[in-house]
C-alpha cells in the first residue's frame, strides 16, 4: 500500500517555513490533524478538513482515515518526543512519510551557541519532573522541553533542592517565531516571570559547594538514600550491581527491596533500564517512593507485597536480585522459574540460615558463591582500628 499518511513537522514560522514536499502533502490532503495552534498556522489555500486532536488524546481518528490522503502536524521534528513516534507503532512505515522541521532542541542550541552533540536533551511534557534529578551534574548542559509556563519555576526549585542553585537558566519562548523571547537567570534567584506555555529551558548545571555529587556508576554513598537501616551498603551494592551487569533495555526484579537502592541504581545505569521493586513493608514502600524521585528514576515500579506471592503475573525479568527473604519457602525457586533464559540471579545472605539456603540451592542449580568481607577504620581511644562489617555471602547464577 502506498503512503496515505504524512507527518509534517511545522515550526513557529508556520507554512512559510515548510519545504516543497511538506506543502504538497498538505495541499492534497483531505484531512489535517493537529493542535489548534498548529492548525491556525495554515493558510486559506489548504482546503483539507482541519481536525483538532481529541481530549483525552487519541490516535484513533487518524487511524480511521487509512487509505485517504491525511496529514498530521507536529511541532518541529515529529520523531523527537513527537507524535511521529507514536504513529509508527500503529502504521506500517511503507504507509507513511515524515517531513521533519528543525526541532526546538536544534533551535535552542543555535541560540545558546552550544554544540548539540554535547548537550543532554530531555522533556517534561506529560513526564515526571523528578526524572531530571538523574541529570544534575556539575558542568553538564541540559535542554529541557517544558510542559507549560510553570515548568521553568518548578525546574529552578528542583535545582535548588538538589544543591544546584547556582545553575544558569535560560528560558526560550516561541522559538522560530516573531514573538521569540528569552529570559535569563540563576536557579537560586529565578524571577517570578510570566512565561509563555510554549517554552524550552536551557540549563548550565553548577553545583553548590555543599551539594551531594552523585556518580553515574554503581555505589552511591549511603547518605544518598533515606532508609531505616535495611540498606545494601555502598561497597556491597557496587559489587552486587557489577554482578547484575545492567544492560540497556533490561528489566530487573528487586525482591525484598528495602529502600530500593539496587533497583534505583540499576535504572540509573542507562535511561532504558527498568526495575520492579517488590516490598511488603509499608514504611519501606514509602522510602522507595521518596528515593526513586530524589535520585531521578520515578519510573521504578513498586510492587506491594511479599514474594513469592507478589511475583505472580509480573513481566519476565532479565535479572533478579534477592536482598531479603531467601529463606522464605518458594522465593528462590519462583524467581528462578520466572527468570529469562540467559538471565542473572543474584542473592545476598547475612545469616547462617540464609547462607545455608543459598548453599543448598546451588547444589541443585549451580552458580558461584562469593564471600564478601569488609572492614572500616574506626576510633579506638586515641588510635584507630579495623571494625569488621558482617560478612556477606553472594550467590550468582546464570540461567541456561
Amino acid at each position: 500500500m502506498s503512503p496515505w499518511l504524512t507527518v509534517v513537522g511545522i515550526g513557529e514560522d508556520g507554512y512559510k517555513g515548510l519545504g516543497k514536499n511538506a506543502r504538497h502533502a498538505l495541499l492534497k490532503a483531505q484531512q489535517v490533524f493537529g493542535s489548534s495552534r498548529q492548525l491556525a498556522l495554515l493558510p486559506p489555500c489548504i482546503q483539507a478538513q482541519r481536525l483538532q486532536w481529541p481530549s483525552p488524546f487519541s490516535l484513533s481518528p487518524v487511524l480511521e482515515q487509512r487509505g485517504l490522503p491525511t496529514c498530521v502536524l507536529a511541532s518541529g521534528d515529529p520523531m523527537l518526543f513527537g507524535v511521529g513516534v507514536s504513529l509508527t507503532r500503529h502504521v506500517p512505515l511503507e504507509e507513511m512519510l515524515v517531513h521533519p522541521a528543525p526541532s526546538s532542541f536544534s533551535l535552542a542550541a543555535a541560540r545558546m551557541g552550544w554544540a548539540l552533540q554535547d548537550v543532554v536533551t530531555l522533556s517534561v511534557v506529560a513526564r515526571p519532573l523528578a526524572a531530571l534529578n538523574a541529570q544534575f551534574h556539575h558542568g553538564l548542559r541540559l535542554l529541557v522541553l517544558s510542559n507549560d509556563g510553570s515548568s521553568p519555576a518548578a525546574i529552578a526549585g528542583l535545582l535548588r533542592e538538589r544543591g544546584f542553585g547556582p545553575s544558569r537558566m535560560t528560558v526560550l519562548e516561541h522559538l522560530g517565531a516573531d514573538a521569540e523571547r528569552r529570559v535569563d537567570g540563576i536557579a537560586n534567584e529565578w524571577p517570578d516571570a510570566d512565561i509563555a506555555a510554549l517554552n524550552l529551558v536551557a540549563i548550565d548545571c553548577r553545583a553548590a559547594p555543599d551539594a551531594l555529587r552523585l556518580s553515574t556508576l554503581a555505589g552511591l554513598p549511603d547518605e544518598a538514600f533515606m532508609h531505616d537501616g535495611q540498606l545494601t551498603k555502598r561497597d556491597v551494592r557496587a559489587i552486587t550491581l557489577a554482578r547484575l551487569a545492567p544492560r540497556p533495555g533490561e528489566l530487573l526484579w528487586d525482591v525484598g527491596a528495602g529502600c530500593g537502592s539496587i533497583g534505583i541504581e540499576w535504572m540509573r545505569a542507562h535511561p532504558t533500564c527498568r526495575a520492579l521493586a517488590v516490598e511488603a513493608d509499608a514504611g519501606r514502600q514509602q522510602l522507595i517512593e521518596v528515593n526513586r524521585d530524589a535520585l531521578g528514576v520515578p519510573g521504578l515500579q513498586l510492587v506491594r507485597g511479599s514474594a513469592p506471592q507478589a511475583l505472580t503475573g509480573l513481566e519476565q525479568p532479565d535479572a533478579i536480585f534477592i536482598g531479603g527473604g531467601v529463606t522464605r519457602p518458594g522465593v528462590l525457586e519462583t524467581c528462578w522459574q520466572h527468570l529469562r533464559p540467559g538471565g542473572r540471579l543474584i542473592a545476598n545472605a547475612v545469616t547462617l540460615q540464609s547462607e545455608a539456603t543459598l548453599v543448598n540451592w546451588r547444589e541443585q542449580h549451580g552458580g558461584e558463591l562469593t564471600r564478601i568481607h569488609l572492614a572500616h577504620a574506626k576510633p579506638l581511644g586515641d588510635f584507630d582500628t579495623w571494625r569488621q562489617a558482617l560478612p556477606i555471602t553472594l550467590l550468582e547464577a546464570i540461567k541456561p
